[in-house]
């Protein structure tokens, strides 16, 4: 299984709201405090509490402040986040710090390890910055999908004056990412949360088919007149899929007969091929014709073409290189009538094996229909 994470910035994204709804969604808060104290940083506590907003459930974080540093260079922060223990929550939290460093040295021509960060400098940023890290690395998040971001009209403020909006650095952070017009006023998506997205390869594609396992709600310290102010986690499994490089063997015939033809598919089986199938064809002058398929590994194409030239008596045999997504399957063994009969299933269906089926109906004198749904839903299935 691989977990996948569903982000929809339904008001926007911050990283204090992320951080919430993933702790929402059940990320451990214990885990994420631990790895935020291996930086080093002093004078912090995080909370991640209930709150209801508009009718709607979900958490906030807030991190509560004792120490007098408001701000740091950004060579501390990444200095500090490369302390944390777990090389994974380490890796992505200095990821997404250098992105911001080098984001703003490009905008203030200075060198990223000195540059200054004033807003983005001070607790929260590493709280949040390691702290999302962490609880997506407790989840066992492997791939992250964000719906288009909203960007929010207007300007914010800034330390270096008013802004238009998205800031500058958020602006460059977003660089490839989905976006979306709205009418919220101010800042809909922070620097903090657009590194984030950055540093985990957030992917603005619509996200797989999965099974849901849970749904966390991260609430925005701003207050909204007429919706809740939320951005919403989804998180499910993925069956991962086998990728395998393969090769189809090909060959178009008007000379085979059909009873040939099928005696070569099951030969082709036979001598290694994965696959085998003929499709019909219309060849020139409108001669009625097929074209053999065989699918195989790159080790067997040898073997499988060579059973295609001298069973069929073609002149040609084509090749095309292609990669396969092959889900798990797994095989059990039913009772039909006092025989057994083989299923093999895989994570979204499953089927008896036709030769055991066809076994039974003539052992029995059954349609061969009756004991394919007798073997597909046994008695203690029903």
């Amino acid at each position: 299984m691989s977990r996948v994470c569903l982000i929809s910035p339904f008001t926007g994204l911050a990283g204090d709201m992320l951080l919430a709804a993933l702790v929402d969604a059940g990320a451990p808060l214990d885990a994420i405090r631990a790895a935020v104290a291996d930086t080093g940083l002093t004078g912090w506590d995080l909370a991640v509490t209930p709150v209801l907003t508009h009718g709607l459930t979900g958490r906030r974080a807030v991190v509560t402040v004792t120490d007098d540093a408001t701000s740091r260079a950004a060579g501390e922060l990444i200095a500090m986040a490369g302390r944390v223990r777990d090389r994974a929550v380490a890796d992505t939290a200095v990821a997404a710090l250098r992105a911001i460093a080098e984001v703003e040295a490009r905008l203030h021509g200075e060198d990223p390890e000195r540059v200054h960060l004033h807003e983005l400098g001070g607790h929260d940023t590493l709280v949040d910055i390691v702290g999302v890290a962490a609880a997506l690395h407790a989840l066992d998040v492997r791939t992250v999908h964000c719906e288009a971001l909203p960007i929010g009209a207007g300007s914010v403020r800034t330390a270096h004056g008013v802004l238009p909006c998205p800031a500058p650095a958020t602006s460059a952070l977003l660089t490839g990412a989905r976006v979306v017009g709205t009418s919220l006023p101010g800042e809909t998506v922070t620097p903090t949360a657009a590194a984030l997205l950055h540093a985990i390869g957030a992917d603005y594609d619509p996200a797989p088919p999965m099974r849901m396992r849970a749904t966390g709600y991260g609430v925005g310290t701003r207050t909204l007149p007429d919706r809740p102010n939320v951005a919403v986690v989804r998180l499910g499994d993925r069956e991962a899929a086998d990728i395998r490089d393969l090769v189809v063997l090909e060959t178009t015939v008007d000379d085979v007969t059909g009873e040939v033809l099928g005696y070569v598919v099951a030969l082709l089986l036979d001598s290694g091929a994965l696959d085998s199938w003929i499709t019909p064809a219309t060849m020139k002058k409108g001669r009625p014709g097929h074209v053999l398929h065989a699918l195989v590994t790159p080790e067997t194409a040898d073997e499988v073409e060579r059973r295609m030239f001298t069973e069929t008596g073609t002149l040609g045999v084509r090749r095309t290189s292609v990669r396969r997504a092959a889900l798990p399957r797994t095989t059990d063994t039913v009772d039909v009538h006092g025989m057994p009969v083989r299923r093999k299933h895989g994570p979204h269906h499953g089927k008896p094996e036709y030769d055991d089926a066809v076994a039974v109906a003539r052992q029995t004198g059954l349609p061969l229909r009756t004991v394919l749904a007798m073997a597909t839903h046994s008695p203690g299935e029903r």
